[in-house]
């Protein structure tokens, strides 16, 4: 395989993680054991798998030119056991996630590893997937956990490789001089976009009401939770309410955020935070091609509305009025300024990108499809639950993933340990507040 550049926005998570801060995602999927020694046939299946899917052996090495980039390159001597991991029995799986999750991944190897939890009851089994962010964005990931999931069960393509496209290719050439006139062009294209992004990002960053409970030190410390809510409660919703699921599930994460913060003793009166809400540019055909593809919308959630009803007024009208405006501008589009930045920014700074996410938006949900999955199995036991974990920024508590498996949907918290010890009180509050909005629509 010829090593693959980086694009800039993954050039930019590979920089701005460090020692203490680890910024990779992780799916916990969780599965009923269909006979006591499940868990040991689970991981080496996995490992048998993973050798063969594209991609997973793949590392991310710095490249002579241009200064500060790098590329993917087949790692020599690939095992994949060295990325799958059968740990003892476990009484909590979300407990064993946290702690899984503030390891960093190894970043002389291809960055993912499969952590396979046995439930100490014998009755299940559970496995955490994690993938560094500048290895695989949301869908990604979720091509490779589904290539690695036992194949009669679903018909999800495998990974594939990412197509050579002539933005990717250029990082490793000189232009030719025929080529100058339209990069001249583009360069001053993306400057304005870059100029009309930033602007955005600072009129959004006016009047921020967030909480201190959505601050941290940045410790490196993880807690994970979840909680799940019926599909068929969120349709019920969305069809007496008019809008979209997302919107449904937006507004019950500013509804247990107002539950949280009240049962803490903190307050919601005044608290609207930045909620960024990552978009995929992924073509839906091709979800299994390499690098990050991402912008996203920014959204105040209206955590300080009393009324639930009022409160997914409120979500539907930004994110009808983000949607109006299109993910490649707004503030949320922060993601796309990646492009601007040469590699040698990414490399030497990185630690003030990392720092700055804290100044224009407050904590990240977001929403990972596993599409037209179900019925799925590993080792002939079947999935139960799955639950993302999105990467924590730093200096932010609090990371919502959200995605639906048959009639659930998932709600997986990752915090910083120190900075939110109540997790479990969060995950419970999302849980009575779409109970709460279900009510409201006479359900």
């Amino acid at each position: 395989m010829t090593p693959e550049p980086l694009t800039p926005l993954d050039l930019a998570f590979w920089n701005i993680e460090s020692a203490g801060h680890p910024l990779h995602m992780g799916g916990l999927a969780v599965f009923d054991a269909d006979t006591p020694d499940a868990a040991r046939r689970a991981a080496g299946l996995l490992a048998d798998r993973a050798a063969r899917v594209p991609g997973l052996n793949t590392r991310i090495r710095p490249v002579l030119l241009p200064v500060g980039a790098a590329a993917r390159h087949v790692a020599p001597g690939y095992d994949p056991s060295d990325h799958v991991h059968l740990t003892a029995p476990v009484r909590d799986f979300f407990a064993a996630a946290g702690a899984l999750m503030q390891q960093p991944l190894d970043r002389e190897r291809p960055p993912w590893a499969a952590h396979v939890l046995p439930g100490a009851d014998g009755t299940s089994f559970a496995v955490l997937f994690t993938f560094h962010h500048a290895h695989a964005d949301g869908m990604r990931a979720a091509s490779y956990v589904l290539s690695l999931l036992d194949p009669a069960a679903h018909e999800a393509p495998a990974a594939a490789e990412a197509p050579r496209t002539e933005r990717n290719g250029s990082a490793l050439r000189l232009p030719d001089p025929r080529e100058l006139p339209g990069l001249v062009r583009g360069a001053v294209g993306d400057a304005g976009r870059a100029l009309a992004i930033g602007s955005a990002m600072a009129r959004a960053a006016l009047d921020v009401r967030s909480s201190p409970a959505l601050v941290s030190r940045a410790t490196g410390a993880r807690r994970a939770d979840g909680a799940t809510v019926d599909l068929r409660d969120v349709n019920r919703v969305r069809e007496a309410t008019g809008g979209t699921v997302n919107d449904v599930l937006l507004a019950v994460v500013a509804g247990g955020l107002r539950r949280w913060l009240d049962k803490r003793g903190d307050g919601s009166d005044g608290v609207r935070p930045r909620a960024l809400v990552p978009v995929s540019l992924r073509d839906p055909d091709n979800p299994g091609a390499s690098g990050n593809r991402l912008s996203g919308y920014l959204v105040r959630l209206p955590v300080d509305e009393a009324d639930p009803l009022a409160r997914l007024r409120a979500v539907r009208k930004v994110m009808d009025r983000n949607k109006q405006a299109g993910p490649a501008s707004g503030p949320g589009a922060a993601a796309l300024l990646a492009e601007v930045i040469p590699p040698f920014g990414h490399l030497f700074g990185g630690g003030l990108i990392a720092r700055s996410g804290r100044l224009f938006y407050d904590l990240l949900v977001s929403s990972v499809p596993l599409r037209g999955s179900h019925g799925l199995t590993l080792a002939n036991s079947r999935l139960r639950e799955a639950c993302p974990l999105a990467p924590l920024a730093p200096g932010q508590s609090l990371a919502v993933g959200i995605t639906t498996y048959e009639d659930r949907i998932c709600y997986g918290l990752l915090a910083d340990a120190v900075a939110v010890p109540d997790l479990d009180l969060l995950a419970r509050s999302i849980t009575e507040e779409a109970a709460e909005l279900v009510a409201a629509c006479g359900g």
